[in-house]
């Protein structure tokens, strides 16, 4: 939980395993999306970087996740199996998502470390979307929708640009 007054160990999860059908042919939308993801990651203050994989091969490294056509929730779980015990929260981001915002991130990643709470979100206009931070106590609770299966608690980002959610190619 934050708030302890030392600085907590934070990973982040990048979900990039689903089929990405509606994104229409190669390369799958991982491969195109997924660099501005991991670059708005890098400008933020996570420790680490775990990108799960399922449907496609990707250009950098990351966790396969054998289950991930069971949902978000079962790629997000392989995920979280990678982290480390000393990991104590961890950041989901989408990788269909090219607009996050470092900011974002941080903004969450502060909030919790201020506020506490198993899961944090944040919101644009008060709509609950990306990124998702969630706590180690909520980790076993991933249900197979994913992280928006579980409640949580807002942070207001209305000043940023929504990460997006490509579905279909532009």
């Amino acid at each position: 939980m934050g708030g302890t007054g030392r600085l907590q160990l934070i990973h982040a999860i990048v979900l990039a395993a689903g089929a990405s059908s509606r994104y229409g042919v190669s390369p799958p939308k991982q491969v195109e999306l997924l660099p501005a993801v991991l670059e708005a990651l890098r400008q933020s203050s996570v420790d680490e970087v775990v990108v799960v994989s399922g449907a496609h091969l990707l250009d950098v490294e990351s966790v396969h996740c054998p289950e991930w056509e069971r949902g978000p929730g079962a790629s997000l779980r392989c995920g979280l199996a990678q982290l480390p015990a000393d990991a104590e929260a961890a950041v989901v981001v989408l990788a269909d998502g090219p607009e996050l915002d470092p900011r974002a991130i941080d903004r969450v990643i502060e909030s919790w470390r201020v506020e506490g709470g198993d899961v944090v979100a944040a919101a644009y206009a008060g709509i609950r979307l990306h990124p998702v931070l969630l706590g180690r106590p909520a980790w076993a609770l991933v249900p197979d929708e994913g992280a928006k299966g579980l409640d949580a608690r807002l942070v207001a980002c209305d000043d940023l640009r929504p990460p997006g959610d490509v579905d279909v190619r532009r």
